[in-house]
Protein backbone atom coordinates (compact mmCIF):
# COMPACT_ATOMS: atom_id res chain seq x y z
CA UNK A 1 0.00 0.00 0.00
CA UNK A 2 1.25 3.48 -0.86
CA UNK A 3 1.76 6.30 1.62
CA UNK A 4 -1.08 8.68 2.45
CA UNK A 5 -2.38 11.13 5.03
CA UNK A 6 -6.08 11.24 5.76
CA UNK A 7 -8.26 13.59 7.77
CA UNK A 8 -11.99 14.21 7.36
CA UNK A 9 -13.07 16.90 9.81
CA UNK A 10 -16.71 16.99 8.69
CA UNK A 11 -19.23 15.90 11.32
CA UNK A 12 -22.03 14.01 9.57
CA UNK A 13 -25.54 14.31 11.01
CA UNK A 14 -27.60 11.75 9.11
CA UNK A 15 -31.25 10.72 9.23
CA UNK A 16 -34.86 11.89 9.07
CA UNK A 17 -35.37 15.37 10.49
CA UNK A 18 -31.63 15.94 10.76
CA UNK A 19 -32.05 19.57 9.69
CA UNK A 20 -33.62 20.25 13.08
CA UNK A 21 -30.12 19.93 14.54
CA UNK A 22 -28.74 22.87 12.53
CA UNK A 23 -28.75 25.19 15.53
CA UNK A 24 -26.89 22.81 17.81
CA UNK A 25 -24.33 22.04 15.09
CA UNK A 26 -23.65 25.75 14.52
CA UNK A 27 -23.37 26.41 18.26
CA UNK A 28 -20.77 23.65 18.57
CA UNK A 29 -18.67 25.66 16.13
CA UNK A 30 -18.99 28.72 18.35
CA UNK A 31 -21.15 30.60 15.84
CA UNK A 32 -23.63 33.22 17.05
CA UNK A 33 -24.15 34.91 13.69
CA UNK A 34 -24.83 32.72 10.64
CA UNK A 35 -25.29 33.51 6.97
CA UNK A 36 -27.55 30.89 5.36
CA UNK A 37 -27.41 30.59 1.56
CA UNK A 38 -29.83 28.70 -0.66
CA UNK A 39 -30.70 28.41 -4.34
CA UNK A 40 -34.22 28.60 -5.75
CA UNK A 41 -37.61 29.15 -4.20
CA UNK A 42 -38.32 25.44 -3.69
CA UNK A 43 -36.18 25.46 -0.55
CA UNK A 44 -38.48 28.14 0.86
CA UNK A 45 -41.76 26.66 -0.40
CA UNK A 46 -40.92 23.25 1.06
CA UNK A 47 -40.42 24.84 4.46
CA UNK A 48 -36.79 23.71 4.68
CA UNK A 49 -35.30 27.20 4.94
CA UNK A 50 -37.85 28.06 7.60
CA UNK A 51 -37.09 24.93 9.62
CA UNK A 52 -33.35 25.54 9.49
CA UNK A 53 -33.77 29.20 10.38
CA UNK A 54 -36.01 28.29 13.32
CA UNK A 55 -33.49 25.75 14.58
CA UNK A 56 -30.73 28.36 14.46
CA UNK A 57 -32.80 31.07 16.11
CA UNK A 58 -34.02 28.71 18.83
CA UNK A 59 -30.35 28.14 19.64
CA UNK A 60 -29.90 31.88 20.13
CA UNK A 61 -28.19 32.46 16.79
CA UNK A 62 -28.75 35.54 14.65
CA UNK A 63 -29.50 34.41 11.08
CA UNK A 64 -29.16 36.25 7.77
CA UNK A 65 -30.71 34.44 4.78
CA UNK A 66 -29.87 34.96 1.11
CA UNK A 67 -31.18 33.00 -1.86
CA UNK A 68 -30.45 33.06 -5.56
CA UNK A 69 -27.51 30.68 -5.99
CA UNK A 70 -27.70 29.27 -9.53
CA UNK A 71 -26.52 25.92 -10.91
CA UNK A 72 -22.89 26.25 -12.04
CA UNK A 73 -22.65 29.22 -9.62
CA UNK A 74 -21.06 32.41 -10.84
CA UNK A 75 -18.17 34.08 -9.06
CA UNK A 76 -19.94 37.44 -9.27
CA UNK A 77 -22.74 36.21 -6.98
CA UNK A 78 -20.22 35.09 -4.36
CA UNK A 79 -18.34 38.40 -4.58
CA UNK A 80 -21.58 40.36 -4.32
CA UNK A 81 -22.58 38.37 -1.24
CA UNK A 82 -19.25 39.07 0.43
CA UNK A 83 -19.66 42.80 -0.18
CA UNK A 84 -23.19 42.68 1.23
CA UNK A 85 -22.25 40.91 4.46
CA UNK A 86 -18.64 41.99 5.03
CA UNK A 87 -19.43 44.21 8.00
CA UNK A 88 -22.06 42.05 9.70
CA UNK A 89 -19.75 39.90 11.88
CA UNK A 90 -20.81 36.61 10.27
CA UNK A 91 -19.13 33.68 12.02
CA UNK A 92 -20.33 30.71 9.93
CA UNK A 93 -21.69 30.27 6.40
CA UNK A 94 -24.38 27.62 6.04
CA UNK A 95 -25.31 26.12 2.67
CA UNK A 96 -28.88 24.87 2.25
CA UNK A 97 -28.97 22.97 -1.04
CA UNK A 98 -26.68 21.00 -3.32
CA UNK A 99 -23.13 21.35 -4.56
CA UNK A 100 -23.63 24.75 -6.17
CA UNK A 101 -24.80 26.25 -2.89
CA UNK A 102 -22.04 24.51 -0.92
CA UNK A 103 -19.35 25.74 -3.30
CA UNK A 104 -20.74 29.27 -3.13
CA UNK A 105 -20.77 29.09 0.67
CA UNK A 106 -17.11 28.06 0.65
CA UNK A 107 -16.21 30.97 -1.60
CA UNK A 108 -18.15 33.41 0.59
CA UNK A 109 -16.40 31.99 3.66
CA UNK A 110 -13.06 32.71 1.99
CA UNK A 111 -14.13 36.20 1.01
CA UNK A 112 -15.45 37.17 4.43
CA UNK A 113 -12.24 36.00 6.11
CA UNK A 114 -9.96 37.91 3.74
CA UNK A 115 -9.37 41.40 2.45
CA UNK A 116 -11.31 43.14 -0.31
CA UNK A 117 -11.02 41.19 -3.56
CA UNK A 118 -10.05 37.94 -1.83
CA UNK A 119 -12.43 35.78 -3.87
CA UNK A 120 -11.04 37.09 -7.15
CA UNK A 121 -7.49 36.61 -5.90
CA UNK A 122 -8.11 33.00 -4.92
CA UNK A 123 -10.34 31.78 -7.76
CA UNK A 124 -9.09 33.86 -10.68
CA UNK A 125 -5.41 34.19 -9.79
CA UNK A 126 -4.93 30.88 -8.03
CA UNK A 127 -3.57 32.28 -4.77
CA UNK A 128 -3.95 30.46 -1.47
CA UNK A 129 -6.76 31.81 0.72
CA UNK A 130 -5.79 33.97 3.67
CA UNK A 131 -8.32 31.98 5.67
CA UNK A 132 -11.96 30.96 5.72
CA UNK A 133 -14.92 31.15 8.06
CA UNK A 134 -16.39 27.81 9.16
CA UNK A 135 -18.82 26.29 6.68
CA UNK A 136 -21.79 23.99 7.29
CA UNK A 137 -24.18 22.30 4.87
CA UNK A 138 -27.76 21.06 4.83
CA UNK A 139 -27.75 18.80 1.78
CA UNK A 140 -30.77 18.50 -0.53
CA UNK A 141 -29.33 16.50 -3.44
CA UNK A 142 -26.99 13.51 -3.68
CA UNK A 143 -24.37 14.54 -6.19
CA UNK A 144 -21.22 16.59 -5.73
CA UNK A 145 -20.13 15.50 -2.26
CA UNK A 146 -19.03 19.10 -1.71
CA UNK A 147 -20.36 18.85 1.85
CA UNK A 148 -17.30 16.77 2.80
CA UNK A 149 -14.64 17.92 0.32
CA UNK A 150 -11.95 20.65 0.32
CA UNK A 151 -12.86 21.89 -3.17
CA UNK A 152 -15.08 24.66 -4.48
CA UNK A 153 -15.85 25.24 -8.17
CA UNK A 154 -17.25 28.51 -9.50
CA UNK A 155 -18.01 29.71 -13.01
CA UNK A 156 -17.08 32.98 -14.67
CA UNK A 157 -19.91 33.70 -17.08
CA UNK A 158 -17.93 36.48 -18.76
CA UNK A 159 -14.94 34.34 -19.71
CA UNK A 160 -16.76 30.95 -19.74
CA UNK A 161 -14.17 29.50 -17.38
CA UNK A 162 -14.40 27.11 -14.45
CA UNK A 163 -12.50 28.40 -11.42
CA UNK A 164 -11.31 26.01 -8.71
CA UNK A 165 -10.01 26.32 -5.18
CA UNK A 166 -8.88 23.37 -3.07
CA UNK A 167 -7.93 24.09 0.52
CA UNK A 168 -8.38 22.12 3.73
CA UNK A 169 -9.84 25.17 5.48
CA UNK A 170 -13.00 25.10 3.36
CA UNK A 171 -13.95 21.54 4.23
CA UNK A 172 -17.36 21.95 5.93
CA UNK A 173 -17.31 21.50 9.71
CA UNK A 174 -20.64 19.69 9.63
CA UNK A 175 -23.00 18.27 7.04
CA UNK A 176 -26.66 17.52 7.67
CA UNK A 177 -27.97 14.67 5.51
CA UNK A 178 -31.68 13.88 5.61
CA UNK A 179 -32.50 11.51 2.72
CA UNK A 180 -36.12 12.67 2.79
CA UNK A 181 -34.98 16.11 1.59
CA UNK A 182 -33.87 14.49 -1.69
CA UNK A 183 -37.27 12.94 -2.53
CA UNK A 184 -38.31 15.90 -4.68
CA UNK A 185 -35.08 16.05 -6.68
CA UNK A 186 -36.19 16.07 -10.36
CA UNK A 187 -35.32 12.94 -12.38
CA UNK A 188 -32.67 14.69 -14.49
CA UNK A 189 -30.88 16.07 -11.45
CA UNK A 190 -31.12 12.69 -9.73
CA UNK A 191 -29.54 10.98 -12.74
CA UNK A 192 -26.81 13.61 -13.06
CA UNK A 193 -26.08 13.29 -9.36
CA UNK A 194 -25.65 9.54 -9.67
CA UNK A 195 -23.16 10.05 -12.50
CA UNK A 196 -21.23 12.64 -10.49
CA UNK A 197 -20.91 10.22 -7.56
CA UNK A 198 -19.76 7.41 -9.84
CA UNK A 199 -17.16 9.59 -11.53
CA UNK A 200 -15.77 11.01 -8.29
CA UNK A 201 -15.05 7.41 -7.35
CA UNK A 202 -13.97 6.14 -10.77
CA UNK A 203 -11.48 8.92 -11.46
CA UNK A 204 -9.74 8.02 -8.22
CA UNK A 205 -10.01 4.28 -8.87
CA UNK A 206 -8.55 4.59 -12.37
CA UNK A 207 -5.79 7.05 -11.41
CA UNK A 208 -3.14 4.43 -10.76
CA UNK A 209 -2.44 0.77 -11.28
CA UNK A 210 -0.51 0.51 -8.01
CA UNK A 211 -1.85 -1.98 -5.46
CA UNK A 212 -3.97 -0.58 -2.65
CA UNK A 213 -6.40 -3.40 -1.97
CA UNK A 214 -8.41 -1.83 0.85
CA UNK A 215 -8.98 1.39 -1.08
CA UNK A 216 -9.96 -0.59 -4.18
CA UNK A 217 -12.45 -2.68 -2.20
CA UNK A 218 -14.04 0.44 -0.67
CA UNK A 219 -14.38 2.04 -4.10
CA UNK A 220 -15.80 -1.10 -5.69
CA UNK A 221 -18.36 -1.51 -2.92
CA UNK A 222 -19.45 2.10 -3.29
CA UNK A 223 -19.76 1.75 -7.06
CA UNK A 224 -21.88 -1.39 -6.77
CA UNK A 225 -24.17 0.38 -4.29
CA UNK A 226 -24.65 3.44 -6.49
CA UNK A 227 -25.28 1.36 -9.59
CA UNK A 228 -27.87 -0.71 -7.72
CA UNK A 229 -29.78 2.14 -6.13
CA UNK A 230 -29.42 4.86 -8.78
CA UNK A 231 -32.18 3.53 -11.01
CA UNK A 232 -34.39 2.78 -7.99
CA UNK A 233 -34.25 6.47 -7.07
CA UNK A 234 -35.65 7.28 -10.51
CA UNK A 235 -38.34 4.57 -10.40
CA UNK A 236 -39.38 5.24 -6.78
CA UNK A 237 -38.34 8.80 -5.81
CA UNK A 238 -39.54 8.43 -2.21
CA UNK A 239 -37.77 5.11 -1.55
CA UNK A 240 -35.94 5.96 1.68
CA UNK A 241 -33.48 3.08 1.45
CA UNK A 242 -32.38 4.01 -2.06
CA UNK A 243 -32.17 7.72 -1.34
CA UNK A 244 -30.22 7.17 1.86
CA UNK A 245 -27.66 4.90 0.20
CA UNK A 246 -27.09 7.32 -2.68
CA UNK A 247 -26.85 10.33 -0.36
CA UNK A 248 -24.25 8.68 1.87
CA UNK A 249 -22.29 7.43 -1.15
CA UNK A 250 -22.22 11.00 -2.46
CA UNK A 251 -20.37 12.18 0.63
CA UNK A 252 -18.02 9.19 0.71
CA UNK A 253 -17.19 9.52 -2.98
CA UNK A 254 -15.57 12.94 -2.60
CA UNK A 255 -14.06 13.00 0.88
CA UNK A 256 -10.85 11.30 -0.30
CA UNK A 257 -11.58 7.87 1.14
CA UNK A 258 -11.87 6.07 -2.20
CA UNK A 259 -8.57 7.44 -3.50
CA UNK A 260 -6.16 6.97 -0.59
CA UNK A 261 -2.61 6.35 -1.74
CA UNK A 262 -3.15 7.67 -5.25
CA UNK A 263 -2.42 10.93 -7.00
CA UNK A 264 -5.64 11.87 -8.75
CA UNK A 265 -5.73 14.39 -11.59
CA UNK A 266 -9.45 14.09 -12.57
CA UNK A 267 -8.96 14.41 -16.36
CA UNK A 268 -12.60 13.60 -17.14
CA UNK A 269 -13.69 16.40 -14.82
CA UNK A 270 -11.34 18.78 -16.61
CA UNK A 271 -12.93 17.86 -19.94
CA UNK A 272 -16.39 18.27 -18.44
CA UNK A 273 -15.71 21.69 -16.93
CA UNK A 274 -15.19 23.12 -20.41
CA UNK A 275 -18.69 22.02 -21.41
CA UNK A 276 -20.43 23.16 -18.25
CA UNK A 277 -18.71 26.54 -18.41
CA UNK A 278 -19.58 27.08 -22.07
CA UNK A 279 -23.13 25.73 -22.17
CA UNK A 280 -24.31 25.46 -18.58
CA UNK A 281 -24.84 21.71 -18.94
CA UNK A 282 -25.37 19.79 -15.71
CA UNK A 283 -22.01 18.43 -14.62
CA UNK A 284 -23.20 14.84 -14.45
CA UNK A 285 -24.68 15.05 -17.93
CA UNK A 286 -21.43 16.23 -19.48
CA UNK A 287 -19.50 13.50 -17.63
CA UNK A 288 -21.84 10.84 -19.00
CA UNK A 289 -21.51 12.22 -22.54
CA UNK A 290 -17.70 12.26 -22.35
CA UNK A 291 -17.22 8.90 -20.63
CA UNK A 292 -17.31 6.53 -23.65
CA UNK A 293 -14.85 8.56 -25.73
CA UNK A 294 -12.47 9.23 -22.83
CA UNK A 295 -12.55 5.61 -21.67
CA UNK A 296 -11.71 4.35 -25.14
CA UNK A 297 -8.87 6.85 -25.42
CA UNK A 298 -7.21 5.44 -22.28
CA UNK A 299 -8.47 1.87 -22.60
CA UNK A 300 -5.10 0.39 -23.55
CA UNK A 301 -3.22 2.25 -20.83
CA UNK A 302 -5.74 1.29 -18.15
CA UNK A 303 -6.70 -2.13 -19.47
CA UNK A 304 -5.88 -3.93 -16.22
CA UNK A 305 -7.86 -1.44 -14.11
CA UNK A 306 -10.86 -1.52 -16.45
CA UNK A 307 -10.75 -5.32 -16.41
CA UNK A 308 -10.73 -5.46 -12.61
CA UNK A 309 -13.55 -2.92 -12.48
CA UNK A 310 -15.57 -4.97 -14.95
CA UNK A 311 -15.12 -8.20 -13.05
CA UNK A 312 -15.68 -6.84 -9.54
CA UNK A 313 -18.46 -4.34 -10.27
CA UNK A 314 -20.17 -5.42 -13.49
CA UNK A 315 -19.57 -9.15 -13.21
CA UNK A 316 -17.88 -9.48 -16.58
CA UNK A 317 -16.25 -12.80 -17.41
CA UNK A 318 -14.72 -12.47 -20.85
CA UNK A 319 -11.87 -14.44 -22.39
CA UNK A 320 -9.12 -11.99 -21.43
CA UNK A 321 -8.41 -8.66 -19.72
CA UNK A 322 -8.83 -6.64 -22.91
CA UNK A 323 -12.29 -8.10 -23.51
CA UNK A 324 -13.25 -7.48 -19.88
CA UNK A 325 -12.09 -3.87 -20.20
CA UNK A 326 -14.21 -3.31 -23.32
CA UNK A 327 -17.25 -4.87 -21.68
CA UNK A 328 -16.74 -2.72 -18.59
CA UNK A 329 -16.72 0.48 -20.64
CA UNK A 330 -19.77 -0.65 -22.59
CA UNK A 331 -21.65 -1.63 -19.42
CA UNK A 332 -21.23 1.78 -17.80
CA UNK A 333 -22.18 3.48 -21.07
CA UNK A 334 -25.35 1.39 -21.13
CA UNK A 335 -26.09 2.34 -17.53
CA UNK A 336 -25.97 6.03 -18.40
CA UNK A 337 -28.47 5.34 -21.16
CA UNK A 338 -30.69 3.58 -18.61
CA UNK A 339 -30.62 6.84 -16.60
CA UNK A 340 -32.09 8.53 -19.71
CA UNK A 341 -29.08 10.80 -20.19
CA UNK A 342 -28.05 11.99 -23.68
CA UNK A 343 -25.32 10.00 -25.38
CA UNK A 344 -23.81 12.97 -27.21
CA UNK A 345 -23.59 16.74 -27.17
CA UNK A 346 -25.79 16.82 -30.26
CA UNK A 347 -28.56 15.19 -28.20
CA UNK A 348 -28.03 17.54 -25.23
CA UNK A 349 -29.23 21.14 -24.71
CA UNK A 350 -25.87 22.30 -26.12
CA UNK A 351 -26.63 20.82 -29.54
CA UNK A 352 -23.97 20.03 -32.12
CA UNK A 353 -20.90 22.09 -31.17
CA UNK A 354 -18.77 23.83 -33.86
CA UNK A 355 -15.35 22.28 -34.31
CA UNK A 356 -13.63 25.57 -33.53
CA UNK A 357 -15.17 25.45 -30.05
CA UNK A 358 -14.01 21.86 -29.58
CA UNK A 359 -10.51 22.97 -30.51
CA UNK A 360 -10.65 25.72 -27.92
CA UNK A 361 -11.75 23.27 -25.25
CA UNK A 362 -8.94 20.88 -26.16
CA UNK A 363 -6.39 23.70 -26.02
CA UNK A 364 -7.66 24.77 -22.59
CA UNK A 365 -7.44 21.22 -21.23
CA UNK A 366 -3.89 20.75 -22.50
CA UNK A 367 -2.71 24.23 -21.50
CA UNK A 368 -2.28 25.31 -25.10
CA UNK A 369 -0.94 22.09 -26.55
CA UNK A 370 0.65 20.15 -23.71
CA UNK A 371 -0.66 17.04 -22.02
CA UNK A 372 -3.95 16.54 -20.17
CA UNK A 373 -3.01 15.57 -16.63
CA UNK A 374 -3.99 12.04 -15.72
CA UNK A 375 -3.60 8.53 -17.14
CA UNK A 376 -3.02 8.08 -20.82
CA UNK A 377 -0.78 11.10 -21.61
CA UNK A 378 -3.43 12.60 -23.85
CA UNK A 379 -2.14 15.39 -26.06
CA UNK A 380 -4.11 18.08 -27.89
CA UNK A 381 -5.06 15.85 -30.83
CA UNK A 382 -6.19 13.01 -28.56
CA UNK A 383 -8.29 15.36 -26.44
CA UNK A 384 -9.78 16.93 -29.56
CA UNK A 385 -10.82 13.48 -30.79
CA UNK A 386 -12.53 12.81 -27.45
CA UNK A 387 -14.55 16.00 -27.84
CA UNK A 388 -15.38 15.20 -31.46
CA UNK A 389 -16.57 11.72 -30.55
CA UNK A 390 -18.65 13.12 -27.68
CA UNK A 391 -20.10 15.74 -30.02
CA UNK A 392 -21.76 13.26 -32.34
CA UNK A 393 -21.78 10.16 -30.15
CA UNK A 394 -20.03 6.82 -30.42
CA UNK A 395 -21.73 3.80 -31.90
CA UNK A 396 -21.23 1.15 -29.25
CA UNK A 397 -22.27 -2.44 -28.88
CA UNK A 398 -23.31 -1.91 -25.30
CA UNK A 399 -24.76 -4.90 -23.60
CA UNK A 400 -27.57 -4.41 -21.10
CA UNK A 401 -26.55 -3.35 -17.62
Amino acid sequence: MQEFQYCVPTKIIFGPGAEEQSGRAALEEGAKRVLALYGGGSAVRSGLVGRVQASLENAGIHVSVKGGVQPNPDISFAAETVSQYRNTSIQLVLAIGGGSVADTAKAVAIGLAGAEGEIESVFQKGRRPQGALPVGAVVTIAASGSEASPTAVLSDTETHEKLLCTDSRIVPRFAILNPELTYTTPPLQTACGVVDILMHTLERYLASQGRNETTDALAEGLLRTVLRYGCICLECPDNYEARSEILWCGSLSHNGLTGLGRECAFPLHALSHELTAAYGLPHGMSLAILWPAWARAVEETLAARFARLGRSVFGTAEADAAADARRCIASLTAYFSALALPASLSQSPAGLVPDQDLRRFAANCTRGGGILAGPGSLDFEAVLEIYRAANTGLSSACGPF
